[in-house]
């Protein structure tokens, strides 16, 4: 178990290249755009200007609050307000950062700049792009951004999709069917359609226990899965069904009528459902394809900086990367940022790069106070980044141990939006209030 000190030094800890002035002589201090303001791009805002306050940073973030998707499932099962998820920019603003609330249309690589909707141009030496995911809507036929008002995949930052999808599983009648339907590998955040499984069986084995759930998965296997099994069969058993795809049996979900709540699986199956939560699969958020960073769906990177392999002097980081064996995660997303800081800082000094090492950690909640986790440390080797020093929560645990892990994810969350947002930590007991609200 990590305690609270040990999580300011695994996430809090500032990027540290001592005091000093390298831009004294320089006629304009160097320029570090960063497009997207969530546990990649506010952190690498953060470090920069914590790291050497003179770098005239920017970051490019469309929306005025940040609605993270960790721990946003907690608020599908009743356990926090959806408001705890929510964040501001005013304290990266405060430390010097100018965060513009606009939608970074264009890169222009040759001239250094970025292009926003409202019509301004940024200049940078340096661009980190860190924007997140765009859903495919056509990878599901009948699927598409009105469709998915009635159909909420709400696995954006977007919090009006979570709400939307709250409000649907409040207003379904007691007895309805909820469907969830998960894509094939990559996704973000690999674990999360499973803890939001179980989150929304707590909610109607508490409120509507004459319903039920199915889970429709395009993959054979998945992460975790041995805790979420167990979980099914000892919370939400007659609740969940979990359907994996055999040789047999495909549920990879193909087609959607949106008028009808009904889904079609790729073996031909048809469901009509109450509720319908389809994630469909998903790619690089459209700026880093525009920037000309994505090679298919997502971003190649140098596994030592996560700089493109396609485009000079710009950082692809957290879920549009190509990261191998790393999932997509916050917390990858964040130590990632460590890193991207620490090389622009390095550059910028003229200053040797530093040994890039990354670590990820993900929570799932099951039931109350019952979480588990799993994670890993990453380092580059042979032009890809490898695991090591895995580990994984174990069917089976004590309760007090899984409380444990449960009280864990509420430090991690303070301590890494504390980090993103350049703010104070509040501590698990503040968390826990938040959670009890609701």
């Amino acid at each position: 178990m990590l305690s609270r000190r040990g999580f300011a030094r695994l996430v809090g800890g500032v990027v540290s290249l001592g005091t000093w002035a390298p831009f004294a002589n320089a006629q304009r201090p160097p320029r570090v755009v960063i497009v997207g303001g969530g546990a990649g791009g506010a952190t690498v805002a953060h470090l920069l200007k914590a790291g050497a306050s003179q770098i005239d940073v920017t970051l490019i973030e469309a929306r005025q609050i940040y609605s993270s998707s960790f721990f946003s499932n907690l608020y599908l099962g009743g356990f926090r307000p959806l408001e705890s998820c929510n964040h501001s920019y005013v304290g990266l603003q405060r430390l010097g950062v100018k965060v513009v609330h606009d939608l970074a249309m264009d890169v222009d690589s040759a001239r250094k700049t970025v292009k926003t909707r409202g019509g301004r141009t940024y200049g940078y030496e340096r661009l980190v792009l860190s924007p997140g995911i765009a859903i495919k809507y056509e990878a599901i036929r009948g699927y598409s951004h009105e469709a998915a008002r009635t159909l909420p995949h709400a696995y954006t930052t977007n919090a009006a999709g979570k709400r939307n999808l709250k409000h649907q599983l409040q207003a379904m009648r007691d007895g309805g069917t909820v469907l969830i339907a998960v894509p094939n590998d990559p996704y973000r955040c690999p674990a999360a359609p499973y803890e939001r499984a179980c989150m929304i069986g707590h909610y109607l084995k508490s409120k509507k226990p004459k319903s039920k759930l199915i889970i429709l998965d395009a993959k054979k296997t998945f992460t975790k899965q041995a805790l979420f099994v167990e979980a099914f069969e000892r919370y939400y058993k007659g609740i969940i069904e979990l359907n994996l795809s055999t040789e047999v049996d495909d549920f990879s979900v193909i087609g959607v009528d949106a008028k009808a709540k009904e889904v079609i699986t790729r073996a031909g199956k048809r469901l009509k459902v109450d509720v319908a939560n389809i994630i469909p699969a998903q790619r690089a958020g459209d700026i880093a394809v525009k920037a000309g960073c994505a090679v298919g769906d997502w971003c190649p990177i140098a596994p030592d900086t996560f700089a493109s392999s396609t485009v000079n002097d710009v950082y692809v980081l957290g879920d549009a990367a190509v990261a191998a064996e790393m999932p997509k995660s916050a917390f990858a997303a964040n130590s990632q940022a460590k890193v991207v800081a620490s090389d622009i800082l390095a550059h910028l000094a003229g200053k040797a790069e530093p040994a890039a090492s990354y670590r990820n950690i993900c929570w799932s909640l099951l039931a109350p106070e019952d979480a588990v986790k799993l994670g890993a440390s990453y380092a580059p080797k042979a032009g890809k980044l490898e695991a090591s020093e895995g580990f994984m929560s174990q069917p089976g645990e004590a309760a007090d141990l899984r409380r444990q892990t449960y009280l864990e994810s509420l430090d991690w969350y303070d301590a890494i939006t504390g980090e993103m947002f350049a703010r104070a930590q509040r501590g698990a007991d503040a968390n826990k209030q938040d959670a009890n609200k609701q």
